[in-house]
């Protein structure tokens, strides 16, 4: 099929899509599940749901069927795809407040997991960083909209600037 008539290059429709609508969970390639898992469970807490041996893992924060699913379905021992290729950027994952944000960089460091960056959107905090297949991970929280920056006819204006990760790790218990 052409390009120019692929329905992934459609035009838009005019409405927009409901208000109410979320991205409800991930799935991710991994080489070895008991790798990936030690990382999603082990560091950052998720509560593993369902396992399928050593081909799946559905884990959840709170209880949900599962936010992320890990399987090695096509890609058991394989690599990372390499630079310069399309796929996924990275997978955000939401915390509710600064202190469990903060947490969340806490138990980033104490197992000696790099930053790749930290950067205050102005709507949201966020820690970059990379699991152990190498798939881009953002741990971020969401400013109150009432404090989004905003220009003077109203519009969203985000930016990026450096993130003081020592504040946050001071904020912890808050």
């Amino acid at each position: 099929m052409p390009a120019e008539t692929h329905p992934r290059t459609a035009r838009p429709t005019a409405e927009p899509i409901a208000a109410g609508t979320r991205i409800g969970h991930v799935h991710l390639k991994v080489s070895d599940i008991e790798r990936a898992l030690s990382f999603y469970h082990g560091v950052l807490g998720f509560q593993i749901m369902q396992r399928m041996g050593d081909q799946a893992a559905f884990i959840s924060a709170g209880g949900y069927h599962h936010h992320i699913g890990l399987n090695t379905w096509e890609s058991k021992g394989g690599k990372p795809p390499p630079p310069g290729t399309t796929g996924l950027f990275h997978t955000a994952i939401l915390y509710p407040t600064r202190a469990a944000l903060a947490d969340a960089l806490h138990r980033v460091l104490a197992v000696g997991i790099a930053l790749d960056g930290a950067s205050d959107h102005g709507v949201s905090e966020a820690l970059y960083l990379r699991d152990p297949d190498d798939n881009g991970v953002e741990l971020y929280r969401d400013r109150p909209e009432s404090e989004w920056p905003r220009s003077a006819d109203g519009t969203l204006a985000m930016f990026t600037k450096r993130l003081d990760v020592e504040a946050l790790l001071r904020d912890r218990d808050s």
